[in-house]
């Protein structure tokens, strides 16, 4: 069985307004740093084979921070960059209302395009490192895309609130991928449902 562990990047000073990151690369900050350290703390106790980012910096610092106590082979992966919200990138959810109120971001990675790419990285990880423990660090929208496409609709994207620092496991069994739980908190001592403390 392949258990993929994906945790949600540290928090930024964005999240912590409120504010649509995207492809916009933002840096996490010192609740970020912090919750990078908890998440290295408490996934130090278990076995793991290889530690996966996606590019963007606030996943790759969260990993980096993660890893000086995991010191697992570490491996970047584009599959698993943050969707391009398109002219919806920086603003805040109320912006977004005002701009958008139908939630149709002009220029956005569509749902298709996003799903296909996503599972082009599942299979990817299931190919290199079958039957293993792999750690990845991503963005919500891609665990709640992934949370989406595994409980055909009935958690993840803008049903599930994902909490930076949080933890969320896939497995690989009998021929596909099984949600094991999502959004586990409870080795974080800063986080709020949006994200500040």
């Amino acid at each position: 069985m392949t258990s993929i562990h994906i945790i949600r990047h540290g928090e930024t000073d964005w999240n912590a307004e409120g504010r649509l990151q995207g492809a916009t690369d933002i840096p996490i900050n010192n609740t970020g740093i912090l919750q990078a350290q908890e998440c290295g703390y408490f996934l130090k106790s278990r076995q793991w084979d290889v530690l996966i980012t996606s590019p963007l910096q606030r996943a790759k610092k969260t990993a980096e921070i993660m890893n000086e106590e995991l010191r697992l082979p570490f491996v970047v992966m584009n599959e698993f960059s943050e969707r391009y919200f398109g002219d919806a990138e920086g603003m805040t959810r109320e912006e977004r209302m005002v701009a958008f109120p139908d939630k149709a971001y002009p220029n956005q990675e569509t749902t298709e395009v996003l799903q296909q790419r996503l599972l082009s990285g599942l299979q990817q990880i299931n190919s290199d490192y079958g039957n293993k423990n792999v750690l990845l660090v991503a963005h919500g929208a891609i665990i709640g895309a992934v949370l989406s496409m595994l409980s055909d609709g009935e958690i993840g994207s803008r049903k599930t609130r994902l909490i930076n620092g949080g933890i969320t496991t896939i497995d690989f069994a009998e021929g596909r991928w099984h949600i094991r739980d999502y959004n586990r908190v409870d080795h974080l001592s800063a986080h709020s449902e949006r994200g500040r403390v």
